[in-house]
């Protein structure tokens, strides 16, 4: 048995601790905890409990010393752009927003009184989206200066509960890069901006590369959990660690990291800060060995996540797919990227509403419901590869779908009509299995990515879907 390696993966809805270890020359994968995960509404603001997410960081760790599988190192990984601000005491100060939240609204004509959006992101390479860190900072800056002004630390979520294990302060890399203040050219912050916005420039830590070591736990989260370890940065971006577990050495193909959001992109050498890519909202995020994710934010599985819930849970996914494949003819369509389903109310009002106004038949059966949000992902993901084919110069032969997305094999087997490419679907615990690679390749058990990708391969089942409409 080879040695043990802890990625406590954070998604928006789920969390959970995985411990991997290599044995035959394979990575073997095992689920030690899971918990629920969600933004509460608190007087109208969307809120995360980060207490409550350390404490199931803490359960989870205790959790592997009851079943004696000790890691020789963790790391934490989370979704992007949210973060906290601690005071001299480092103590948080004032409430963990959530990106879902309302308060950004109008604080990008802020941003852009300032710096007009086309030199933003020219200077930075990161696609417009409201929830993006550089507008809830204005948010701050407007609607709460006096949070912002008592601020001595800036930290992302995963750089805050590493914080809170270590007592080491770190700004890691690939999930900095979200915040829209990082230059793509020093892939440190561009704190000419920074200063220019009016933030608080020394609150911003240097920024820290996936496979630095953190520190060891403190004395007192050892004795709560009962052994020590050393905590390491992985691509603490839940995207940047997907992105490292595409199965394919050369990192070259297309990749759908398939979750609540649909992240689909390639990786470059250098940022592609062109206005070509602006105008058609593509990000250059912060990828492992200074890669860069080329890619687009498309609403993803959040739309068909909201609709079961409304339903109260009672179909599962697998349900909804073959309802939906039933009901495939239904012919309306809507844009998954519009913003009208970021938040809303109602999901499914909001696809009647939206096929209502575009004068198109209303689905209201729930295979009609499923079948126009699986339709109208797959018609994006078509859209999407040709940008990026005619952005990047380049023809790309398949489409790599890494994370929980890649179970869904009816949206895999639309998204293979829809491109015309042989789709890739696999491994679903795409984040946590680059996690752990991070920490293996920082261990020195793995090589690089390239050789961990190829290990990928080897180790997890990876099913392949075909345009069967040719």
């Amino acid at each position: 048995m080879g040695k043990y390696y802890l990625a406590v993966d954070i998604g928006a809805s789920s969390g959970r601790h995985m411990i991997g270890y290599l044995e035959k020359g394979k990575i073997q994968l095992e689920e030690v905890y899971r918990f629920e995960n969600g933004m509460a509404n608190k007087d109208g603001k969307l809120l995360w409990d980060t207490g409550h997410l350390f404490a199931e960081i803490i359960n989870g760790m205790i959790k592997c010393r009851e079943i004696g599988k000790i890691p020789e190192s963790m790391s934490i990984d989370t979704w992007a752009v949210d973060y906290v601000l601690l005071d001299e005491k480092n103590q948080v100060i004032g409430d963990t927003y959530g990106y879902r939240d309302g308060r950004t609204n109008g604080c990008d004509k802020e941003v852009y009184r300032i710096i007009p959006e086309n030199d933003l992101y020219a200077r930075t390479g990161i696609q417009k989206q409201i929830f993006n860190t550089i507008y809830q900072l204005m948010a701050d800056k407007t609607k709460r200066p006096e949070v912002l002004e008592r601020a001595k630390t800036f930290l992302m979520l995963p750089d805050y509960f590493q914080f809170c294990l270590t007592g080491k302060k770190v700004s890691e890399y690939t999930n900095a890069t979200s915040t829209q203040l990082v230059s793509p050219k020093t892939r440190q912050w561009d704190r000419d901006l920074i200063r220019l916005l009016g933030y608080p420039e020394e609150i911003f830590l240097p920024i820290q590369t996936p496979g630095t070591e953190v520190g060891d736990l403190k004395e007192e989260i050892r004795e709560a959990v009962g052994f020590n370890c050393k905590v390491v940065l992985c691509g603490s971006h839940d995207t940047a660690s997907a992105v490292l577990a595409m199965p394919k050495a050369k990192g070259d193909g297309v990749y759908i990291s398939s979750g609540t959001w649909s992240l689909m992109g390639v990786e470059l050498e250098e940022a592609d800060c062109r206005e070509v890519s602006r105008k058609a909202n593509f990000t250059n995020e912060g990828g492992y060995e200074f890669r860069f994710r080329y890619l687009k934010n498309i609403m993803g599985l959040w739309m068909i996540q909201s609709v079961r819930h409304e339903w109260e849970d009672r179909y599962s996914f697998a349900e909804l797919c073959k309802m939906a494949k039933e009901d495939q003819a239904f012919p309306s369509r809507v844009d998954a990227n519009d913003n009208c389903f970021l938040a809303p109310e109602s999901m499914i009002q909001e696809i009647q509403d939206y096929c209502q106004r575009t004068g198109q038949k209303i689905p209201e059966t729930p295979g009609e419901i499923a079948s126009v949000i699986y339709q109208s992902l797959a018609d994006c993901y078509g859209k999407t590869v040709k940008e990026i084919e005619e952005n990047t110069g380049k023809t790309y032969d398949g489409i790599y779908i890494i994370g929980g997305g890649s179970n869904a094999a009816y949206l895999n087997q639309l998204t293979a009509n829809a491109t015309g490419k042989t789709v890739y679907a696999g491994p679903g615990e795409a984040t946590a299995i680059g996690n752990i690679m991070a920490q293996m390749i920082k261990n020195k058990e793995l090589g690089g990515a390239a050789e961990a990708r190829e290990c990928v391969f080897r180790s997890f089942e990876v099913e392949e879907y075909h345009n069967d409409q040719r």
